[in-house]
């Protein structure tokens, strides 16, 4: 995989992404911190979320009520649009990024989002893991040609190969990803890196770590995973979910010398061995065997389903299709009368997309809608 002039793959250093995400809590002043220290600790790459609510989520998404400690506003819309950079703001840091001589990029949460990150040509695009079923959107983003890295968080092992056979004629990676925050260490498969890497040899594999420490995201360097992505935080206790399972800059620096070492020591073993490999490596503080022997229980690809930990981010921020436009009765669906959204309530998945089209509904549907199995004929 290329990435401007880096070659990302077996072989080659690993590409070290620091995920800012939101954790900037909405200031470009912030955001700048956090990219100099990034850079600092030697970090390749800094990377943001960008959204455009509208067509993230339905309108009853955003009016439901968002209070509490973490909130910037009196609803989840409120909330977001606190957050949300422009797409000027997205140049400026884009600048400033280029001055500091470190990778920027962002995940793209929706299609006019991607049209603005596409506009701004950045080295690659991300697609987070919410958006691993979105088919309209994953086709839209394979077909720009942009270099494209998908996280499988939530995802089954069905749609994990969709992605694969869709992605692997251009330069393309998938993260093995658990999209729990933070991620137990029981349920977070390392092992699949290696299926991956055996199942997809003509993607680059990586890993997008959400669990408390950095040994688990050490220990996928060992087994194999290319990228590394980590969630950044200048403070843990800062308001907002995300921090939590974030790393702050000492442990992310310390993440950095770990897999800089693997690298330079040219270590390879067996998965029995990486407890014993990373009690040399790792300081003390950092090393806990138990959970490391928990994360490297043996996994075949059917685990790679809905886990139990990541039912709460998939019922607050999972997928569905909606309808884009109000439909009468009788209508014939259309690919511009379905689109994916977060909504309230949950509707038809996203893999279900091309299913839908070419349905009769039976009833008078309004825009934002989900679509539900009763509102089609033979679904």
């Amino acid at each position: 995989m290329k990435i401007s002039d880096r070659t990302i793959g077996e072989g080659h250093p690993v590409f070290i992404i620091a995920e800012i995400g939101q954790n900037h809590q909405g200031s470009l002043e912030i955001a700048k911190e956090m990219i100099l220290k990034a850079k600092e600790i030697g970090v390749d790459c800094v990377k943001f979320q960008k959204s455009c609510l509208n067509s993230k989520f339905t309108l009853e998404a955003l009016k439901r009520p968002y209070t509490g400690y973490n909130s910037w506003g009196e609803t989840y819309g409120e909330h977001k649009a606190y957050l949300e950079f422009s797409v000027d703001d997205y140049r400026e840091l884009q600048q400033f990024c280029f001055e500091k001589e470190i990778f920027f990029s962002a995940s793209a949460m929706d299609p006019v989002s991607l049209s603005h990150l596409l506009d701004l040509k950045l080295p690659f695009v991300k697609l987070g893991s919410g958006d691993a079923n979105n088919i309209p959107l994953l086709r839209e983003s394979i077909a720009s040609n942009i270099p494209l890295i998908v996280s499988t968080g939530m995802q089954t092992w069905s749609q994990v190969q969709w992605i694969y056979r869709n992605l692997r004629n251009q330069s393309g990676a998938i993260l093995h990803c658990v999209s729990a925050y933070p991620t137990p260490p029981s349920e977070a498969l390392l092992r699949l890196i290696p299926i991956y890497m055996e199942r997809f040899p003509e993607v680059v594999v990586g890993y997008s770590g959400h669990e408390m420490g950095i040994q688990l995201t050490v220990a996928s360097v060992l087994l194999g995973a290319c990228i590394v992505e980590r969630h950044f935080t200048l403070d843990k206790s800062s308001k907002g979910t995300d921090h939590k399972a974030s790393l702050n800059p000492e442990e992310f620096a310390k993440l950095v010398r770990y897999i800089r070492t693997i690298e330079q020591s040219e270590i390879n073993c067996e998965v029995q061995r990486i407890p014993d490999v990373l009690s040399e490596i790792l300081d003390k503080e950092d090393y806990d065997r138990e959970e490391l022997l928990l994360a490297l229980q043996s996994t075949s690809p059917e685990d790679r389903k809905l886990l139990k930990s990541e039912i709460a981010c998939h019922d607050k921020l999972g997928k569905s299709l909606v309808f884009l436009k109000n439909i009468s009765e009788g209508s014939i669906l259309k690919e511009e009368h379905v689109g994916v959204k977060v909504s309230q309530p949950h509707g038809l998945s996203p893999t279900l997309y091309d299913r839908v089209i070419g349905k009769k509904v039976i009833r008078r549907c309004c825009k934002d809608e989900p679509i539900s199995t009763g509102d089609l004929v033979d679904m």
